[in-house]
């Protein structure tokens, strides 16, 4: 027995306590990215937001979780049951995976894999999936518009971020994500790639159809998209999705760009404050600024959005990562490992 919790019971507890650490915190943060946004968004436009449940509307998000939780879930009668179920939990599911990777500190990560780079790109490429299942399953002509006007707007994306992370691992000359923050302790990659950092920033607004290009929820003419079938917490698991995807997204900026759990400057009292505070200090700021950028700009047309992806980022994006290895060979400064 002894032998047992020690072999195979206690390392399976320690890493399940993990998950859990990563996980109940990441939930609690997504219900409070929605009340977040709320404010930002009123705050913009001069009004209150919530402030009717729980002391200054702190207890909004559990309201409206247990209004979704008490809804009949309402599946159409010509939709094919098993995969309109199975969509949502997909995305859910693989917008908390992604956080096996990703370091909040020095040595402090589920799982500090030496391609955790590779992992994330491979991860967020899924993520298509659930998309394109929501709206076949769901039978309806809206929903399956809005499911392929939503592939297309990832993948198209997908590539102009693929460039942007060959560029930073260039730059490094390591997949994991732990050796990207430590290859900036003199300087964020934010400053010598700004280009590529914007890019990757749009790209990330983009990747979870956030504004300006929430062109899914395109009202209008789709009526919300591929979840228009979608009700009671089968669609709150979509919207959770996409709110964690929102603090994916952030965390990757923060870790390829922004120097992770690295102080702002290497001296104190800066140095004084936990690297896992400024990580999440870090991931505090891009999450404004996707909603500050939805509070300031209007929706794009499609036809902009495609323009923007294939005939801006994908040309710009290729030439800044040629010009980077050009640089880098030339000063002989290209990582060797």
């Amino acid at each position: 027995m002894d032998s047992f919790w020690g072999g195979y019971a206690l390392p399976t507890v320690i890493t399940v306590g993990e998950v859990l650490a990563v996980v109940v915190p990441l939930l609690i943060a997504v219900a409070y990215l929605t009340y977040f946004e709320r404010k930002v968004l009123a705050f913009s436009q001069l009004r209150k937001g919530p402030n009717v449940v729980g002391l200054f509307g702190l207890l909004q998000p559990f309201a409206d979780g247990l209004k979704l939780l008490l809804k009949e879930t309402v599946i159409p009668s010509g939709a094919n049951r098993v995969v309109f179920i199975f969509a949502p939990i997909v995305t859910f599911t693989l917008s908390l995976v992604a956080w096996a990777v990703i370091p909040f500190d020095l040595g402090v990560v589920i799982s500090n894999i030496n391609v955790g780079i590779l992992y994330l790109f491979a991860i967020s490429s899924l993520g298509v999936y659930g998309i394109i299942l929501a709206g076949w399953a769901s039978n309806s002509r809206y929903a399956f518009l809005g499911a392929l006007r939503s592939a297309a707007q990832m993948v198209s994306y997908e590539v102009a971020i693929g460039f942007v992370l060959v560029t930073v691992l260039l730059c490094v000359g390591s997949l994991n994500l732990s050796d990207i923050v430590e290859a900036q302790r003199h300087i964020w990659f934010a400053i010598p790639l700004l280009p590529m950092f914007v890019i990757f920033f749009i790209s990330g607004l983009a990747e979870t159809n956030r504004s300006p290009f929430d062109l899914v929820e395109g009202e209008t003419e789709l009526v919300a998209g591929y979840f228009v079938e979608y009700s009671a917490m089968a669609f709150a698991l979509f919207y959770l999705g996409e709110y964690a995807n929102m603090i994916l997204i952030s965390a990757m900026t923060s870790v390829l760009f922004l120097g992770g759990w690295l102080a702002p400057f290497g001296v104190p009292p800066f140095t004084w404050i936990p690297g896992t505070i400024w990580f999440l200090l870090k991931i505090a700021f891009v999450l404004f600024c996707f909603l500050w950028v939805r509070a300031t700009f209007p929706r794009f047309r499609y036809d902009q959005l495609m323009r923007l992806g294939w005939k801006v980022f994908l040309p710009f994006s290729l030439f800044w990562l040629v010009l980077t290895a050009g640089v880098l060979i030339a000063t002989g400064w290209l990582p060797t490992r």
